[in-house]
């Protein structure tokens, strides 16, 4: 049975939490948090998402303190995720499962999830028969509907759901400026899900705040089309308007962005054509202003010798250069998950076919040197 989810499509994620001090993201402001809490469930929303490593491992904790101990059960409806990363041994699942039942204050999960597979976690999953845990879990009433959080390419994702036709959703990394990147593959890996059935969530519609916080002329593009709507609303609509995707997730940091996502997806409206068309303008005035202008006519892969997937890997840097240059980003997990199976950016050993052959003049050898500072 396919997951179901609440027909308001805002999901309250448990990632980017409001924080006393921005260093430091066990430091959540309790008191915002909980006026957040209610201001959402009070408006019909009621999808909360969280993770066993989320917020120093303490997310989940925050969970119980500003949602489950202070509202009724039936109420609210929780997503939480069992950590593939770090699993060593057949005995960490279970273990892990119930300590993130205790954070959580719950004797349930609505939604659990596989977190983060992808080529490397997939073997883990698979080692440690992550896939057969998680329908037990079902199959016992601790875990009403089963999925995975995904971050890898369309063909991966296929065969994780052909072989294992039983998960109840997915969730994937879909915004408008992945939409069609080679690299994260946003439109192939929705397209595998709905040619599976199964229905998706949607994290980092914004991007981890990269489409919230657009350079000038594209602010401006938006700013002119509709003054009154915020730069993020145009992420998030863009996000929930596939038919399939049943729930966009939101990592809000203050009530001011709660309320300013609310007020667009109490009663959400797709995109409708001409939205759209202003949304793919604005991709093309950001691809304009890349650090790298590589087209991906992948003319500089065939000859490479060390085999480097180049235009992959410009992708993510050109994506990576958009957003804050501090702190974590989910691009640098991409990449990792590239090179496992190709050459890295550092492989290059300069021998300078792929600047011979590609059209547009790139001065590949100085940008891969970039890419490997910033991802390696």
């Amino acid at each position: 049975m396919k997951a179901t989810f609440n027909e308001k499509k805002l999901g309250f994620g448990f990632m980017r939490l409001p924080l006393l001090d921005a260093k430091d993201p066990k430091s959540v402001d309790m008191t915002m948090l909980c006026d957040m809490v209610d201001a959402y469930l009070a408006a019909g929303f009621n999808y909360f998402d969280t993770a066993y490593m989320y917020h120093g491992f303490k997310s989940e904790i925050f969970l119980r303190k500003s949602l489950v101990e202070r509202h009724p059960r039936d109420t609210f409806t929780v997503a939480s995720k069992l950590p593939t990363m770090q699993l060593k041994e057949a005995e960490d699942m279970p273990r892990i499962f119930n300590e993130q039942l205790e954070k959580c204050g719950v004797s349930y999960f609505d939604y659990y999830l596989l977190h983060n597979l992808n080529v490397e976690n997939c073997k883990i999953a698979s080692k440690l028969d992550a896939y057969q845990f998680i329908q037990a879990k079902k199959a016992e009433g601790t875990a009403k509907y089963i999925g995975f959080s995904y971050h890898d390419q369309a063909p991966l994702l296929d065969e994780i759901l052909t072989s294992y036709p039983f998960f109840d959703f997915v969730q994937l990394q879909i915004n408008y400026l992945d939409w069609d990147n080679e690299s994260v593959q946003s439109r192939k890996c929705y397209e595998v899900a709905v040619k599976h059935g199964v229905p998706v969530v949607v994290m980092e519609p914004v991007k981890g705040g990269i489409l919230a916080n657009v350079p000038e002329v594209v602010s401006e593009h938006f700013k002119t089309a509709s003054p009154d709507k915020s730069i993020a609303s145009w992420a998030i609509r863009y996000a929930a308007s596939p038919e399939n995707v049943k729930m966009v997730l939101s990592g809000m940091s203050d009530l001011d962005q709660l309320k300013d996502n609310m007020s667009f997806m109490n009663d959400f409206k797709p995109l409708n054509k001409t939205e759209t068309a202003l949304v793919e303008q604005a991709v093309s005035i950001m691809n304009e202003t890349i650090a790298v202008p590589c087209t991906a006519c992948q003319y500089c892969v065939d000859d490479c010798p060390q085999q480097i997937p180049i235009p992959n890997y410009f992708a993510l840097y050109n994506s990576r250069k958009m957003g804050p240059q501090e702190g974590f980003s989910i691009l640098n997990l991409y990449y990792a998950n590239m090179a496992k199976n190709n050459g890295k950016a550092s492989d290059c050993i300069a021998c300078g076919k792929c600047e011979k052959s590609c059209p547009q003049h790139i001065e590949i050898i100085k940008h891969l040197k970039e890419v490997a500072a910033t991802f390696e």
